[in-house]
């Protein structure tokens, strides 16, 4: 028998002079800026606590992925983009689509399964799409979006644009080969991506202590000669805006990689389907939620700035859980595809007959 040996953690040296508050990124925002990302945040908390309800009825079948306790990161994420920069991400996809700019409305009917959604009622919760925001999925294969992002960051180099893919993760993914395949095509290439690690502490249920070797994630791309960096406080818009905002200009002006583990916290379960506390203690949810629950530390952190007030937020609040409510509604009273569009947006030559050239049949009934 094996003995597996442990060793005292070490402490990662963080600057105690830091303040990502007054990183130039974010020392120059102004009040209506801070606004948008506190109702952006609030936003997707509100979308997500209607998706759990509809989840609940029964409204919504198949896996949903929720994003409560982690709603910093997709907005702080959004608000660095430029105009060449992409997004592809994993299952819990919600939160990214609508810090693009996606609609509450096509996104509950897709979780619906109707055809007034995002992706025409086929793909569900964990496949979101919207390319005309450059927003490239949600994807169900564990890491299976890394490899893709990775050939976005290709084409945008091939095309001489300047941009460059976040490709998002769950810190469970990591120990994927694709995602290593990837880290070093990017480091030999040196593709503008950004990999992005957004590490919840549990994979779908086990420790990281227990499923990942190494103090850290991020510092994997060290064997691959990459640049890489740790967001310790993921529950800080400000923190991962500074952080990402950097790794962005890096793939812009020298088109090189960098691997970025954002430390966060998710509320719920992996899925809604299974349990919150099995593999964690109910005490350790609610201390993340007393004291660094994303929404709240911004909110507090805004009107200690002077920038919100109880008026404010209370007309954000009603206005995002009113939008929820419509988008459940909305997704209540439409239409499911029909059994001919199962044959639609697979095959091109099918959905444009006029230019078919092949032969032979694509379907076998």
């Amino acid at each position: 028998m094996i003995k597996k040996t442990t060793s005292p953690k070490k402490t990662e040296v963080v600057d105690p002079g830091y303040d990502a508050r007054q990183a130039p990124i974010n020392a120059k925002l102004g009040p209506d800026e801070k606004i948008a990302f506190f109702r952006d945040m609030l936003r997707i908390r509100r979308f997500e606590e209607r998706c759990l309800r509809s989840y609940t009825q029964g409204k919504i079948g198949g896996f949903l992925h929720l994003y409560i306790g982690q709603e910093s990161i997709a907005v702080g994420c959004v608000s660095v983009m430029g105009d060449n920069d992409h997004i592809i991400t994993a299952y819990r996809d919600h939160g990214h689509a609508l810090a693009v700019g996606m609609g509450m409305n096509e996104m509950m009917a897709e979780n619906y399964g109707k055809y007034t959604g995002c992706s025409k009622g086929k793909g569900g919760s964990m496949h979101y799409f919207d390319p005309s925001r450059h927003y490239w999925g949600g994807h169900g294969i564990v890491g299976g979006q890394i490899p893709l992002g990775t050939g976005i960051a290709y084409a945008l180099k091939y095309k001489g644009l300047k941009g460059a893919c976040m490709a998002f993760m769950g810190d469970g993914a990591v120990n994927q080969g694709a995602v290593h395949e990837s880290y070093n095509l990017a480091a030999l290439w040196d593709l503008p991506v950004v990999f992005i690690i957004e590490n919840n502490g549990y994979s779908m249920g086990t420790s990281q202590e227990r499923s990942s070797a190494g103090e850290n994630l991020a510092g994997r791309a060290a064997g691959y000669g990459m640049n890489w960096a740790i967001v310790q406080n993921g529950h800080d818009v400000y923190e991962v805006r500074d952080k990402v905002g950097k790794a962005l200009k890096l793939a812009h002006d020298h088109c090189k990689p960098t691997v970025l583990e954002i430390r966060t916290y998710r509320y719920r379960g992996h899925s809604v389907a299974d349990p919150d506390s099995t593999y964690r203690d109910k005490s350790e949810i609610e201390e993340y939620k007393n004291t660094k629950d994303p929404i709240m530390v911004y909110q507090n952190a805004l009107v200690a700035e002077g920038v919100l007030n109880d008026e404010i937020i209370k007309k954000i609040d009603d206005s995002a859980r009113a939008e929820a409510e419509t988008s459940a509604q909305f997704a209540e009273q439409s239409p499911y595809p029909t059994i001919a569009d199962i044959k639609k947006d697979v095959y091109w030559e099918v959905d444009n007959p006029q230019d078919k050239k092949s032969v032979g049949n694509l379907f076998f009934d």
